[in-house]
């Protein structure tokens, strides 16, 4: 052996505790039972649904859930509720009540004398269908083969969410919302609910969302998934009855976390310092910034069903406002439709593209972001996708909102007020909590819905 070969390394091997963790985490997922989503989440009703429910691509569902929760009452004529809708992750639960004491996610801006005061109006919010928190999606079981669903369950558009939404309004006879609350995600539901049923939507609320998904928000969602899907565990979806793909999950959520704030809160918060600074620099967590983001994710990733982020993140992609986007996607969904009524044994049948195998064959009209198109004609197919939403809104962004730009709230004022709408009202907020600005800054972001809620202009 020559004699280089034999000595030892002048330097000591690196330490890992991080992976020393993550392996321990595994073992125990081995050796345990499966993370079960659903009981994240209690105290909430469910509405079912027990018709076959048509996807916008194709897709079938035989019938369907969804998890709602309720505050305030509802008046005698019902014209007072309001309907919140959710971020990517957001369950029902956005408040306390008796069946369920803990916080929710928006527990400082609904309930008596709040921004959504519960003593005027009826406060529902439901989780969308395709989430893990009591409404149908990846994790639920299919009555066609009584396993999950896992990634047998259809693609889905926000579109689908609203139209699933407005059937459990249909059960509770609210023929019209007195408003369409929503931020992120939930705000993207909101401008589709005025939208496409602008006759059943007093007033909307958007807030840190968009008119259409822009190449820079897909591209962040688009790598949360590919590092989920690149777990070992992930078995392309059919991981139920295994480990969960942990390791896949947690990094994802650390992409997530650094988009949902900003730079200079977190130059505020923790700045360069280090967790340990008498100690050697470590390749595990080490700077502060480092550590929180290391346990906001572990926190989150045995939370939240990892198909249903697979799923929900991608209908935020494929979101376009668009009359053209909007057209081929209900051209989609009648021909699956009328292909399920000519072949009724097919609605036993909820895997993805046994109904619709045929649905994209027809030659596509523009969506809206072809290359071939000009700005000009891009603002138009969005202007005349919003022409029937005339109601009373509020569009509110966030300066340092790195997600959702300031430009893409601009976008959803600018082509509502071309289509007509003579009263939007435009608020960009100069706070430095970034996208999640709307969960943190209660006084400014409560004080605009607010004001907008209870504005006696007849809608």
């Amino acid at each position: 052996m020559h004699a280089s070969a034999s000595r030892r390394s002048a330097n000591p091997p690196m330490e890992f505790p991080c992976i020393d963790k993550i392996e321990s985490r595994q073992r125990d997922l081995s050796a345990g039972p499966e993370p079960t989503y659903e009981k994240v989440v209690t105290g909430y009703s469910v509405y079912s649904h027990p018709e076959p429910f048509v996807c916008d691509h194709g897709g079938l569902l035989s019938n369907f859930e969804i998890a709602y929760e309720s505050w305030g009452t509802l008046n005698s004529d019902k014209s007072n509720a309001i309907l919140i809708h959710t971020g990517l992750s957001g369950s029902s639960h956005a408040h306390s009540h008796a069946k369920n004491t803990n916080p929710g996610w928006w527990e400082k801006f609904i309930g008596p004398g709040l921004a959504i005061d519960t003593n005027k109006y009826f406060v529902m919010c439901t989780n969308v269908i395709g989430g893990c928190y009591g409404s149908t999606g990846p994790g639920s079981v299919d009555p066609a083969t009584g396993k999950r669903y896992a990634t047998t369950f259809p693609l889905l558009t926000v579109n689908d969410m609203v139209r699933a939404q407005f059937h459990l309004l249909d059960h509770l006879g609210i023929q019209k919302l007195h408003a369409s609350v929503g931020s992120s995600m939930g705000g993207m539901q909101s401008l589709c609910a005025a939208a496409l049923h602008s006759e059943r939507v007093g007033r909307l609320i958007t807030i840190s969302a968009c008119a259409r998904s822009h190449p820079y928000s897909i591209a962040l969602r688009f790598a949360q998934r590919q590092v989920l899907m690149a777990d070992p565990n992930f078995n392309r979806g059919f991981y139920y009855d295994s480990v969960p793909p942990h390791i896949g999950m947690k990094l994802a959520r650390e992409i997530a976390t650094v988009t949902y704030r900003s730079g200079p809160e977190w130059e505020l918060r923790f700045g360069r310092r280090r967790r340990a600074p008498d100690t050697p620099p470590a390749l595990c967590p080490d700077f502060l910034i480092e550590t929180y983001l290391d346990h906001q994710s572990e926190r989150f990733c045995l939370q939240y069903d990892a198909n249903s982020l697979l799923y929900v993140s991608k209908a935020m992609d494929m979101f376009d406002i668009s009359e053209s986007v909007t057209r081929r996607l209900e051209q989609q969904r009648s021909r699956a439709a009328s292909e399920l009524s000519a072949n009724p044994d097919m609605q036993g049948s909820a895997v993805n593209g046994t109904v619709c195998m045929n649905v994209n064959e027809q030659p596509q009209s523009k969506t809206g972001q072809s290359d071939l198109e000009t700005d000009a004609e891009i603002m138009d197919d969005l202007v005349k996708g919003v022409k029937n939403a005339m109601q009373p809104t509020l569009v509110l962004g966030v300066q340092s909102d790195i997600l959702f730009p300031v430009k893409q709230q601009k976008e959803i004022a600018d082509i509502l007020r071309r289509a007509g709408n003579k009263r939007v009202t435009y608020y960009e907020l100069d706070a430095m909590y970034g996208h999640d600005t709307f969960l943190i800054d209660v006084a400014n972001v409560g004080a605009a819905i607010k004001g907008h809620l209870e504005n006696t202009i007849d809608p």
